[in-house]
């Protein structure tokens, strides 16, 4: 089966760091393009970035700059380096084979999350 799994969620002052981690099993990590999203409270889904199976990325305008997506091919892990966090960054973070969409048969892990507060 598919799995994804997100670490590395937590409680941050604005201006801070963290490193989300996204380990997967089950299928051809180095082949698929990944993507993290998130879920500020109260809102819907929204996507973050991308990763191509040649290591190219694309970001949401909000996260350039501060956030950086990379991947392991030979541990099949995604991850999420966040900078310079702010409190709008606050959300439930989320890896998910594929691209910028998400719909019901998006193979997804089941969160992490993400609190800046001073």
């Amino acid at each position: 089966a598919m799995r994804l799994s997100e670490s590395g969620g937590g409680l941050v002052q604005p201006g801070g760091s963290l490193r989300l981690s996204c380990a997967t099993s089950g299928f051809d990590f180095s082949e698929l393009m990944m993507s993290w999203f998130r879920q500020p409270p109260g809102k819907g889904l929204e996507w973050v970035s991308t990763i191509y199976k040649s290591g190219n990325t694309t970001s949401q305008d909000s996260v350039k700059g501060r956030f950086t997506t990379s991947r392991n091919n030979a541990e099949n892990t995604l991850y999420l380096q966040m900078n310079s966090l702010k409190t709008e960054d606050t959300a439930k973070y989320y890896c998910a084979i594929g691209g910028n969409i998400i719909n019901k048969n998006t193979i997804r892990g089941q969160g992490t999350q993400v609190t800046v507060s001073s």
